[in-house]
């Protein structure tokens, strides 16, 4: 895993706009509706061609593949494992509920959007088993084969590739069992399942991040009225399934994303990081991707304070909201990364990001495709401006 050595690097968190003719595709898809499968791939893989150079354009120097060629972040397991079927909705957001105008008007503006929904996801009704090598590998191979297309041509490369996996937790607390006899059952067989898909991107010369929002989100959804230290055991419980997942991949191939929910919304139920921090940090990983630009848990870079994370760890920190139209200032971006890089006493352990993906289920992104570019173009000028200062002054 590259660090900040002689600058600070960009990245973002995974998911990045898909062309509307996928989203309605996977929307139909999501729904029921009957759809071609070669159509779908075909302009999959063509929007992976176009999401590429779109980053490097922007400055992104740790990229991926936008997540083009599938409809959510965790929801394509549906279509990787078996023991899945039906629907149900999830338990609702705590901080959504609690201000019921804000509520009607959050559902209204879902009501016209053609789009995947996270919260009404498939339950799990038989044995989980992988059976989605090929697609995984598939979705690995034609990544490789873009970068390398670029490699051949001399034109610009990022300086390092990721590819997005989920986290057992998340498949677990949003798709609902009806299978297993225990929670822990359950958790076992996701987390043996994934471990192909982990495995596969390492194998492939990727980074691998993991996306944890279970490790937060779930405090204000399925634990919502349940006592702190029920949704603790729980982060415990799904820490110790990925560390068994990820037994054979090095901790520096790895980094976790951990977040409290891809949306704008009140957030005020959410878990402290400073409460979480000291299991999530356990994890065996090279790099914790957290979100620090939001106006709920931007204060929360103090936590990374008096050694609360390895010293090896890299910070991958959230300078960019990934909710809101607003293009942060260059300027603005740079007081962000210095703060945690004074916080974390080491530039060379920061990589500057965004707090969550664009469109973490296909067509839920809140922000315009036009102004995700202008975000990231921010981005990576002010990590300039930042590098500047951290590296002149170091």
């Amino acid at each position: 895993m590259q660090r900040s050595q002689e600058r600070i690097l960009t990245t973002h968190t995974g998911s990045l706009p898909r062309p509307p003719a996928l989203t309605k595709l996977y929307a139909m898809r999501s729904r029921g509706e009957a759809v071609d499968s070669a159509e779908i791939d075909r302009i999959g893989h063509a929007a992976l061609q176009e999401i590429v150079p779109k980053q490097i354009e922007a400055g992104i120097d740790i990229g991926n593949n936008g997540e083009q060629q599938r409809e959510g972040f965790f929801l394509h397991v549906r279509h990787r494992m078996t023991g899945f079927g039906g629907s149900w909705k999830r338990w609702p957001r705590a901080d959504v509920e609690h201000y019921p105008i804000f509520k009607r008007a959050l559902e209204q503006q879902n009501a016209i959007r053609d789009m995947v929904s996270n919260f009404t996801p498939p339950k799990v009704i038989g044995e989980i088993n992988y059976v989605g090598a090929a697609e995984a590998r598939r979705e690995c191979t034609d990544f490789r084969e873009v970068l390398d297309g670029r490699k051949r041509a001399g034109a610009r490369e990022f300086a390092e590739a990721f590819l997005t996996a989920p986290s057992p937790g998340i498949v677990v607390a949003a798709i609902r069992n009806e299978h297993y006899d225990t929670e822990d059952a359950y958790l076992a067989a996701v987390g043996r399942a994934l471990q192909i898909e982990y495995e596969t991107i390492a194998a492939q010369g990727f980074l691998l991040q993991l996306d944890c929002p279970d490790l937060a989100l779930e405090h204000h959804i399925s634990f919502a009225d349940r006592p702190l230290s029920d949704f603790l055991d729980f982060v415990e419980r799904v820490v110790a399934t990925i560390s068994d997942a990820l037994r054979n991949i090095p901790r520096e191939k790895v980094r976790m994303h951990v977040c409290w929910g891809n949306y704008e919304g009140p957030h005020d139920r959410d878990v402290a990081l400073a409460t979480i921090l000291p299991l999530i940090a356990r994890m065996n990983v090279g790099a914790l991707v957290l979100p620090f630009a939001n106006p709920r848990h931007a204060h929360e870079v103090r936590c990374l304070e008096a050694r609360s994370i390895a010293d090896d760890q890299i910070v991958v920190a959230g300078v960019i909201d990934s909710t809101t139209n607003f293009v942060e200032h260059p300027q603005l971006v740079a007081e962000r990364i210095e703060r945690v890089a004074k916080t974390v006493g080491d530039p060379r352990r920061v990589i500057a990001g965004t707090d969550c993906g664009f469109d973490t289920a296909a067509g839920a992104g809140r922000v315009a495709e036009d102004v995700v570019w202008a975000k990231l173009a921010s981005l990576s000028e002010g990590a300039r401006i930042a590098s500047e200062r951290l590296f002149r002054s170091a």
